[in-house]
């Protein structure tokens, strides 16, 4: 009765506000919201499968944004979506910061250690022991508290899990999904111990926003709990646990299979024999071409708009007014003083502020482009000033005006001296557009955390978009080196001219 009235008073509402925009970090994000093994397409996750179902109840179709964790809240707090759901915990920190929905999820910390290990079968007896954890969680507050253990903390649980088999830690305490598909899941791992403290999981809302929206969650929540919707998804996860039986009241025992654990136990299961791990690494062959085309379109441009600001500021520094070139100058090393990662950061989540909201691919070409500019700037002012003043002369005695002089005989011989430098800068911009990820935007870089964190495999991945940097840099090399033969043929003929 009150799913049904619930429906009938929002769905008109609902559908005139369009769809119901959600965020989490789909990367390395198991099992909460991630790209299916099976079909890298496809986003699954228990966390995934719970906001579909309420944009269901709400009558809204639901629109998934992938954002980079860090930036997750930001991404909230200016308006880039509605809400966040990516196993956010209802600490006090956060809800003095954030607006949360009651609790879809409630869980404990596990302890994980290698399956060989015996001995840390309790919390008690972590002391004087290496333990990762993931920054930022009720985990990491908790063994920091510990001051006979050594704390290590991570942002990707992939890289704690990592560690740990690598015999680095000596054991890992995490949230209970997580150890169970990252711990359980693998054959060299085992949960040991009881569960560890009380966490709970809420849907996040800008704070003092959306108060509609979040009572209407509220409500599907409540009638999913009811209508043993929760229960069933969560039991297909495998993540129906004693905790959430007594949080709900729910006790039924319904027969479910967990056939999305199954699931994900087939399709990340280790490939035997070479001739399996082919198959599966020429899977990853689409996701990787991908990742390389918006990894070259990202460069490309951005290098488009280095080389254009670039030569503008150093025309500026060289030939403007004091004025024009004191603000180049400032400009230079403004942009060359402060790292490209924040400004990056800046264009895409400072700049909203002030109402300039750019995609995550024009602020990720702007923020590089930019950058680069500053030091394109510097190459050409020294390209410039390779060129003899006579030349100058040479020209406006030739009834040429100052930019006619510039652009037919100054720029271009100081073109020739810096292209095979711009080249090799393209290839440096060319690895720092990994940095566009942290905006949402999946590059090469993204994808191979993407598939390393879901197989568990760091070796294969890692060598083919290794692979794809390379085939995308090899051109340019040759590029370079064509330049600099070209412009050494060039000189010695000009010295036999002479």
């Amino acid at each position: 009765m009150l799913a049904a009235f619930f429906c009938l008073v929002s769905v008109p509402e609902a559908r005139a506000e369009g769809p119901l925009r959600w965020a989490a970090d789909g990367t390395a994000n198991v099992p909460f919201t991630f790209h299916d093994p099976a079909e890298e397409s496809h986003m699954a996750g228990f966390e995934y499968d719970i906001m579909q179902e309420i944009g269901r109840r709400l009558g809204r179709e639901t629109q998934f944004t992938q954002n980079d964790w860090d930036g997750l809240i930001p991404g909230l707090q200016r308006g880039f979506y509605d809400m966040v759901a990516d196993g956010i915990e209802m600490t006090p920190e956060h809800v003095d910061a954030l607006d949360f929905s009651r609790p879809y999820y409630v869980t404990a910390e596990r302890i994980v250690v290698r399956r060989d290990q015996a001995g840390l079968d309790s919390f008690d007896r972590l002391g004087g022991h290496t333990v990762g954890t993931i920054k930022d969680t009720l985990a990491e507050r908790m063994l920091r508290s510990r001051t006979d253990v050594t704390l290590r903390s991570y942002d990707e649980e992939s890289n704690a899990f990592s560690d740990l088999r690598n015999s680095r830690l000596d054991a890992v305490l995490l949230d209970g999904p997580i150890a169970l598909y990252y711990g359980e899941a693998d054959p060299d791992f085992r949960i040991v111990g009881p569960p560890v403290g009380h966490l709970s999981y809420g849907i996040a809302f800008r704070k003092g926003t959306n108060q509609d929206l979040r009572r209407r969650v509220d409500a599907a929540l409540q009638t999913m709990v009811a209508d043993g919707s929760l229960h069933r998804i969560l039991a297909r996860w495998n993540l129906w646990t004693p905790e959430m039986a007594e949080w709900t009241g729910d006790h039924s025992a319904p027969d479910i299979v967990p056939t999305e654990w199954e699931r994900y136990l087939a399709s990340t299961a280790p490939a035997r024999g070479w001739s399996a791990r082919f198959y599966r690494y020429a899977g990853f062959l689409p996701l990787i071409g991908r990742g390389a085309l918006l990894t070259l379109a990202v460069s490309g441009c951005a290098m488009v708009l280095a080389v254009g600001v670039g030569l503008a500021l150093a025309l500026a520094r060289r030939y403007g007014p004091s004025w024009l070139a004191t603000l180049a100058s400032i400009y230079v090393e403004i942009v060359r003083g402060t790292p490209l990662l924040i400004q990056i950061l800046f264009i895409f989540y400072g700049l909203p502020s002030i109402g300039v909201r750019l995609s995550p691919f024009v602020a990720g070409v702007i923020g590089l482009g930019l950058n680069y500019a500053a030091y394109e700037a510097e190459n050409y002012r020294a390209g410039l000033q390779s060129v003899a003043r006579g030349q100058m002369e040479a020209a406006t005695a030739l009834n040429m005006t100052h930019f006619q002089a510039l652009r037919y005989v100054v720029v271009p011989q100081a073109f020739r001296v810096v292209v095979p430098v711009m080249t090799n800068d393209f290839i440096s911009l060319l690895k720092d557009s990994s940095l566009v990820s942290i905006i949402t935007l999946t590059e090469l870089s993204q994808t191979y955390v993407r598939l390393s964190s879901t197989y568990f495999d760091y070796f294969g991945p890692g060598l083919m978009v290794g692979a794809a940097y390379l085939l995308l840099g090899l051109p340019f090399v040759r590029l370079a080196r064509l330049a600099e033969k070209r412009l050494a043929v060039s000189e010695r003929h000009g010295g036999g001219r002479h």
